[in-house]
């Protein structure tokens, strides 16, 4: 993947780019996307805006970023927050504990300032090093976080996944906003840096160059509405459950196909998705199954026994086959054990 390449997302995982980033998800995502997201997708890739999604859990929110990131051969960097976690987290740590125990126990020989572009620009380079750190060097001890390691990027962006960002506190998506926008910079003030995004620009030879990295960011709205200033910088969208037995049908069918596995026969596939249809829309639950719920209590029905589960019988029987799988809370259990 060059930089200078126009980046378009189609949902085709196979095959995979030549020459994906050595940290690009290895393995392909087994994602069917509307072509209404598709479209989202691609506007924050030209944009280069974050796409904030939100939808009910298990609506695929979270996978879609390692489905961009393996297809386009992007390197993919997490960041799950956490109700404590800060802006800063993502952009890197210091530890200054570290460099002080290190000057009371080693023997500090000076050594020359590194010049800048010398830097370690890879996550190897790092842990280099992190071994064999000198406390006579600053950058010895900082380590990049989900956004810090997309903006040291010099030869193409990367997708970075912030995920369930309504966790942390309501002042965390402003302040990422001085971030994810013109510079494209942020200080290391422990070390005097400046690491910035590189940005479209041109080369030499006329290329275009953007390394900005491509955010994907999920929420659940566990806190309301995100900060108004920060929506103004995003892209929406609202990620629609698959209720509908012709999407599910699609998503079992390319699970199976990429994972290179024998599909479940195909009267116990229909007759799995009209039940799980019928339980998802018949309402009353506290937590209702997602999408990877369903597959594992698919698989459950395929191969737990022996045989294959009876699709007849799954269709006529009062009982619900393992509903360990999809219900997870007292409420949805017991209702449910009622009729096994």
């Amino acid at each position: 993947m060059l930089a200078n390449q126009r980046l378009e997302f189609t949902g085709n995982s196979n095959p995979q780019l030549e020459n994906p980033h050595q940290d690009s998800p290895t393995h392909p995502e087994p994602y069917v996307i509307s072509p209404e997201l598709k479209k989202a997708v691609n506007l924050a890739i030209y944009l280069r805006r974050p796409l904030l999604l939100e939808g009910d859990a298990g609506c695929g929110k979270t996978r879609l970023a390692s489905a961009v990131a393996y297809e386009l051969g992007l390197p993919l960097y997490r960041w799950d927050v956490r109700s404590t976690t800060k802006a800063q987290d993502g952009l890197y740590e210091y530890n200054a504990i570290l460099r002080l125990h290190d000057v009371q126990t080693q023997n500090v020989v000076q050594q020359p300032p590194v010049a800048p572009g010398n830097a370690a620009e890879t996550d190897k380079d790092e842990d280099e090093e992190r071994v064999n750190r000198n406390p006579a060097n600053s950058k010895h001890y900082r380590k990049f976080g989900a956004l810090g390691k997309a903006f040291k990027l010099k030869s193409c962006p990367a997708v970075v996944l912030i995920d369930e960002i309504d966790k942390a506190d309501l002042d965390f998506p402003n302040d990422l906003l001085t971030v994810l926008d013109e510079p494209w910079e942020f200080k290391i003030k422990e070390t005097g840096e400046t690491i910035r995004a590189t940005y479209p620009r041109k080369d030499a030879k006329d290329n275009v160059i953007d390394c900005r990295p491509i955010v994907i960011i999920t929420s659940n709205k566990e806190k309301g509405n995100l900060p108004a200033p920060f929506l103004r910088r995003c892209l929406y969208y609202y990620v629609d459950f698959p209720n509908d037995k012709k999407q599910l049908q699609e998503i079992i069918e390319k699970h199976y196909k990429i994972r290179e596995k024998t599909p479940p026969p195909s009267a116990l596939v229909e007759n799995a998705i009209d039940r799980f249809l019928s339980v998802w829309n018949e309402g009353g639950l506290f937590k209702k199954p997602g999408t990877s719920e369903f597959l594992d209590w698919l698989k459950a029905l395929h191969t737990f026994e022996p045989k294959p589960y009876n699709a007849a019988k799954l269709k006529k029987d009062e009982s619900l086959p393992y509903r360990e799988l999809l219900f997870k809370l007292q409420q949805d259990w017991k209702k449910y054990a009622k009729a096994s």
